[in-house]
């Protein structure tokens, strides 16, 4: 598998030579894997992303998020990372990802 990191503080990786089974999002306590037949869609921009799967919702949060929805777009993120805390306020990397909730749609 050749993957690529998105920016420089490593918050996603994509697949570059097929479309991953799955998308794994890191947490700073739990770990999910989101499999990719169930993605509905992704809205967003700059600062926020959401995506959609059929059982949970996943918002990011960040900088330079406009890269992400279009990778998502093409289903080729094969992870994300939520930084560590006090990485989430670093001034030395604006962009890439702040923020990660999953929440689990219920019926």
């Amino acid at each position: 598998m050749n993957t690529v990191s998105a920016d420089s503080r490593k918050s996603w990786s994509v697949n570059l030579e097929d479309r991953p089974a799955a998308l794994e999002i890191t947490l700073l306590k739990r770990t999910y894997v989101l499999p990719w037949n169930q993605f509905l869609y992704a809205e967003g921009g700059n600062d926020e992303v959401r995506a959609v799967f059929a059982t949970h919702d996943v918002i990011i949060r960040g900088g330079g998020l406009d890269e992400l929805l279009a990778d998502m777009a093409t289903q080729r993120v094969a992870a994300m990372h939520e930084p560590s805390r006090p990485d989430r306020f670093s001034s030395a990397a604006p962009g890439g990802i702040r923020e990660i909730v999953v929440q689990k749609i219920e019926d």
